[in-house]
């Protein structure tokens, strides 16, 4: 990792430790090229403690790119990336751990026939005994794992289970338990609900809190406005690789969301251009915000019920 200085996990400049107000992440104006293809321009992007920071936005808006880039896999060619105030560039993504900084994936890294323990500490195996007879210490990892779990409100009957037999939402709490033990500060979370169902959903979202409440700083990643805005306190929309919108929970509703996500302006030209087609009549599609936000369209009104026959 270059660095101006080698400090330990939280220390800032010449060692001191940043003030309390300091972000744990921060990008200005950041951006990635790959040759002459630019993926990310002048994003600017805040991760503090407590804090949930959702990330949205549709294929190919520069999601994965800003991924890369705070996780270590890639270094920003523009702009600035700080942890803890201070200017870094993470070589590995071992890097970015060593600051705390811990990525948790659609795949979620876990070897599914393995049990659920083993994936728990996959990598980070506990040993006891003397070199060269060092063994694993298969009890006192039981322990830390049910522990684990059990803080972030994660009960499983059966930790020897395959972690593959477990639900989508338990894999991701698993995934999310794990990276809290493993010392995160900030957490980011690559579409954890995108293959789930509706209640499947509701499990990880609600282990987002959790992991929020214990004073970690989350990145959540997502194209659903509805899941964000649920458990999200900052919303940055990418669109093309740059930034559509950076506003905190109070600043913008999820209408207004949901308009940025599926780009209000953009539909709004679509229409114009159907409009010239051939068999296309203009008059019938629907305004632009009922484009962009199809709950908004007015109901029909309920017909003025028939008079009684014969009645008077």
């Amino acid at each position: 990792m270059t660095d101006d200085t080698t400090t330990p996990h939280g220390a800032g400049a010449e060692g001191t430790p940043p003030a309390p107000d300091t972000p744990l992440v921060e990008l200005r104006g950041a951006g990635k090229s790959y040759g002459n293809v630019r993926a990310l321009h002048g994003v600017d992007l805040t991760v503090d403690a407590g804090r949930v920071t959702c990330v949205l936005g549709d294929n190919g808006a520069g999601k994965s790119t800003l991924i890369k880039i705070v996780s270590g896999l890639h270094r920003h060619t523009e702009g600035e990336f700080l942890v803890d105030g201070r200017p870094v560039r993470f070589a590995t993504p071992r890097d970015a751990l060593a600051r705390g900084i811990a990525t948790v994936y659609q795949d979620l890294a876990t070897v599914p026939l393995m049990p659920v323990w083993r994936n728990f500490f996959l990598g980070s195996e506990l040993t006891k005994g003397p070199w060269p007879l060092r063994r694993l210490d298969i009890a006192r990892m039981k322990r830390t794992a049910d522990r684990e779990l059990r803080d972030m409100g994660i009960v499983l009957d059966d930790l020897e289970q395959p972690v593959g037999t477990l639900s989508g939402g338990q894999r991701q709490s698993v995934a999310i338990a794990r990276a809290v033990h493993f010392g995160a500060r900030v957490l980011i979370l690559d579409e954890p609900t995108a293959a789930l169902g509706v209640r499947q959903s509701g499990v990880v979202l609600k282990y987002i809190a959790a992991a929020r409440d214990r004073g970690l700083g989350v990145v959540f990643i997502t194209h659903n406005p509805h899941h964000a805005y649920m458990v999200g306190d900052h919303f940055s929309v990418l669109r093309l690789g740059t930034l559509e919108l950076s506003a905190d929970r109070g600043d913008v509703g999820l209408e207004e969301l949901t308009d940025h996500m599926a780009g209000g302006a953009e539909l709004a030209a679509l229409k114009h251009e159907l409009a010239q087609v051939r068999g296309v009549d203009a008059r019938e599609l629907p305004e632009e915000a009922d484009l962009t936000a199809p709950w908004r369209r007015p109901r029909k009104a309920a017909p003025d019920p028939a008079p009684p026959s014969g009645g008077t």
